[in-house]
């Protein structure tokens, strides 16, 4: 069943997304040139790479696509009015940063960043931290039971 309607507010992000991961993933490209690493993880990773990257543009479309259908915010301060419960939010309740993070995953594999890749546990928790939990909060605060069957239902990452 697609969306339950409600009224007004956003959740307040302790880290917005795109910063959770990109400054990982820049941290470690700074470090790695700084330190002169360079390794090479061979042609198969960049495939890996690149088949991660397809993932998280198809993914995260298909999930933008809902947002824009249903009318509901999407950045930060935009008002939230609809609980997303089908495509990508039927097998995960943060589509859109399992997305982001295959995003930085398949971008390190693409430029063979191996200080890169072991920094992907920090954007994990950044965006845990930063954006899910206080998402959580909001939205089970603004749809109670509403939003917590659907947690029984829907894993919160994949």
């Amino acid at each position: 069943m697609l969306g339950r309607e409600w009224d007004g507010g956003a959740p307040q992000f302790r880290l917005w997304p795109p910063v959770a991961v990109g400054v990982p993933w820049l941290v470690g490209i700074v470090l790695e040139k700084a330190a002169g690493i360079s390794v090479d993880l061979g042609p198969v990773a960049v495939v890996v790479g690149w088949a991660l990257v397809v993932f998280f543009v198809v993914w995260n479309g298909w999930s933008l696509v809902l947002f824009a259908r249903r009318r509901t915010g999407l950045l930060p301060g935009q008002t939230t009015t609809t609980l997303l419960d089908e495509g990508p939010y039927r097998v995960s309740r943060n589509p859109l940063y399992v997305g982001l993070l295959a995003l930085y995953l398949g971008a390190a594999l693409i430029v063979s960043s191996w200080v890169v890749l072991a920094l992907a546990p920090l954007a994990f928790v950044g965006l845990h931290w930063g954006a899910v939990l206080p998402e959580e909060r909001y939205l089970s605060e603004r749809l109670g039971s509403v939003y917590s069957d659907y947690c029984h239902r829907v894993r919160r990452w994949w």
